[in-house]
């Protein structure tokens, strides 16, 4: 029996938060490319019996394929150190800063790192009044994959019209125009950078709907710009203290050269479906998609 064959992974995904269905598409992919890999490999869709079950399960590394509250804040890493079970990705206190969209930027800014202005605001005062000057983007601070962003165009003759399902406070800050790139971070490397075209605001069905997004990989960018997206990306991998792969996005402005480039914020559970970014940069830098999962389970630990 090979050492992958005797290891057992826990794959969680699903959970309850609201990029469910990502999750599940995350998890099944990640699962199937395991046990490609020679892992014993049970699935888990996380409910609030996780800690019973992963007892009874007694997994030897725990695969989070979770995405959005509760499986990237650093909930579930603390009931996994907790249990003293392995997992991947990041851990407690880099989930949830890089989660929390506000206190992220705060790091960005120390490490030199470049960012737009925001502020935090009740959900209230948004509706009721411009609370910076349009063009401004909406979101909630700590929420991952386009949910719930809102686009004020300069020319918005009013507040937009928060649904009631967005947060008390809200994050609010300027529109940062031009391209939209992304770099992965695979443990100490940056593998590369991808240009993300779409007809309109790249939000979660340009994300995750097949021919929502076109990606161009490498991106046609400037030596400088390349350069810069590799740079910025591991620098903010490290600064939020991140383990495992994470994935970091940017805006820039052709026209402002390099000062046009912007840091957005980095996901330290980058989507693992078909249409993802990061299994493409993978793929792209030599690394094919099962060998990416298998690297996980093999830098999985606690205390990270």
């Amino acid at each position: 029996m090979s050492s992958r064959a005797a290891q057992k992974v826990a794959v969680l995904m699903g959970g309850a938060s609201a990029e469910r269905e990502v999750s599940l598409s995350s998890g099944r992919e990640c699962a199937a490319a395991l046990r490609d890999q020679g892992f014993d490999v049970t699935e888990v869709d996380a409910g609030p019996d996780l800690a019973q079950v992963l007892t009874a399960l007694a997994p030897d590394v725990v695969f989070n394929a979770l995405h959005g509250r509760w499986g990237e804040d650093g909930c579930v890493q603390g009931l996994l150190e907790w249990l003293r079970l392995p997992y991947t990705h990041s851990g407690v206190l880099a989930s949830a800063l890089a989660m929390d969209k506000e206190r992220s930027k705060q790091v960005y800014r120390a490490a030199g790192l470049p960012v737009v202005e925001s502020v935090l605001a009740p959900r209230d005062h948004v509706r009721a009044r411009h609370v910076m000057p349009p063009p401004y983007v909406v979101k909630p601070n700590n929420e991952g994959s386009s949910v719930g962003v809102y686009l004020v165009q300069e020319a918005a003759n009013g507040p937009p019209q928060l649904s009631d399902d967005m947060p008390e406070i809200v994050m609010v800050e300027t529109y940062a125009p031009g391209r939209e790139l992304t770099t992965t971070v695979m443990g100490d490397r940056a593998l590369g950078v991808t240009d993300i075209l779409t007809t309109g605001w790249y939000d979660y069905d340009a994300k995750y709907k097949p021919g929502g997004s076109r990606h161009v990989i490498p991106a046609e960018l400037p030596e400088e710009i390349t350069a810069a997206c590799l740079d910025y990306a591991l620098r903010a991998h490290h600064a939020l203290g991140c383990r495992g792969v994470s994935r970091t996005d940017f805006r820039w402005d052709e026209a402002r050269g390099l000062d046009g480039l912007i840091l957005l914020e980095t996901n330290t559970q980058p989507g693992m479906t078909p249409t993802s970014l990061s299994p493409e940069q993978g793929e792209h830098a030599g690394i094919p998609f099962g060998e990416m999962c298998a690297w996980m389970v093999e830098d999985a630990s606690c205390d990270r």
